[in-house]
């Protein structure tokens, strides 16, 4: 989609309560983008368009203060002012990720997962906030966020509605849309075990993608995980960097 010699431009939305833009910038930036945090009211009055990006991430954080639920308002935003924009960027190609709050927000609004196929991300089964460390096993073949994938990830997650559910799991990893499953930390399969599942999440499922394999969402966060120096097992645990994740993306497009 960017055909010239400049860096491919990320657009990062923010709104009231988003918190975690720049942590995204972050990643995007070391990842070789140019990432551009924007507000949603500059994107309404069409101050910035989204065709002018050739990719998009959605942060974290407590959009609207999760009134009404997480991410829920922020969704209604992404489908109803921008609705007609999103689908057409991905018709087009554009790749999209969501994180933690970003990826309520496309669950909400109906691009993930996708294909008549229904999820909510609710409570913790815990039923209180986690924040910790979790490892993730790259799953899906197909998705332009995993090409470069070879190792499980190590990232912080922060959330207290994490829960994946879904009415067709199956479905989900039969199509190549279960994108990361929680493991524990030696690989071996959670099975549902906290802490390992630190949410419940059915099947261990941590992140989606749509059919395409352009949009991504996931609960954790590794754009907190891009450098060496942020994680606090550094050199007592394998890497698990999350960096690839951000270039298969941003190489997608270059």
């Amino acid at each position: 989609m960017n055909g010239s010699a400049s860096k491919p431009k990320v657009l990062i939305p923010v709104a009231l309560g988003t918190n975690r833009d720049h942590d995204l910038a972050v990643a995007f930036e070391a990842a070789g983008a140019e990432a551009h945090c924007v507000p949603l009211s500059a994107l309404r009055s069409g101050e910035v368009s989204l065709v002018d990006f050739q990719l998009l991430g959605v942060p974290g954080g407590f959009s609207y203060g999760d009134a009404l639920g997480a991410g829920r308002l922020l969704g209604l935003d992404l489908a109803g002012w921008f609705g007609d924009q999103l689908h057409a960027a991905v018709d087009a190609g554009m790749p999209v990720f969501g994180v933690c709050n970003g990826f309520q927000a496309l669950v909400r609004a109906g691009l993930l997962p996708g294909n008549d196929r229904h999820a909510v991300l609710t409570d913790n089964a815990s039923r209180r906030f986690e924040c910790r460390w979790v490892t993730l096993d790259p799953v899906s073949t197909s998705s332009v966020w995993t090409q470069n994938l070879r190792e499980p990830l190590r990232c912080p997650i922060a959330h207290g509605e994490g829960r994946f559910i879904t009415d067709d799991p199956g479905g989900l990893a039969a199509a190549d849309q279960v994108a990361f499953r929680y493991v524990a930390s030696d690989s071996a399969a959670a099975d549902g075990a906290y802490p390992a599942n630190p949410n419940g999440s059915l099947a261990d499922i941590a992140g989606v993608c749509d059919s395409t394999g352009l949009v991504l969402g996931l609960m954790p966060h590794p754009e907190d995980h891009v450098a060496a120096r942020q994680d606090p097992l550094r050199g007592r645990s394998p890497s698990g960097l999350c960096l690839p994740l951000f270039q298969a993306g941003v190489a997608a497009v270059a």
